[in-house]
């Protein structure tokens, strides 16, 4: 029966590559949200920029809390899928009340657009960091 082990120092290209990873996924999901749905320019959320450095800063604070999970826990996948998941769930609340907040342009569309790129962020951060790191140990 095999186990797997996480190789935590493959976080010093893991990370970086995750990282950049999810930015690119997020800006893929903006310009074929962009594309389609024609939003009005006033929230920041669908430009470069703004997507690109939250997407920047919360991936680097996963790849953190990865590494200290990976060298605390004694079943580090788990609980980083844990983690993960609350994380997600609670980074979705904000794009819901924005569907009702008084900004030109922000209506559901825009919230759902915002809400698939934290998904597509979370999923190409998890599913890399997890994959990349875990050696099969027979």
């Amino acid at each position: 029966m095999s186990t797997s082990s996480l190789q935590l120092k493959k976080l010093l290209w893991v990370g970086p590559l995750t990282v950049l990873s999810a930015i690119i996924g997020v800006l893929i999901v903006r310009i074929l949200a962009v594309t389609i749905l024609r939003p009005n320019p006033a929230p920041p959320g669908l430009g470069w920029i703004f997507p690109s450095i939250l997407t920047f800063v919360f991936c680097t604070g996963a790849v953190l809390v990865f590494a200290l999970v990976g060298r605390l826990s004694k079943n580090p996948i788990r609980v980083y899928l844990i983690i993960s998941s609350i994380f997600l769930a609670i980074s979705l609340l904000p794009d819901i009340t924005v569907a009702s907040a008084p900004i030109p342009g922000a209506d559901w569309p825009y919230a759902i657009t915002l809400m698939i790129m934290h998904v597509v962020a979370g999923v190409i951060t998890v599913s890399m960091l997890i994959k990349l790191t875990t050696a099969k140990n027979n």
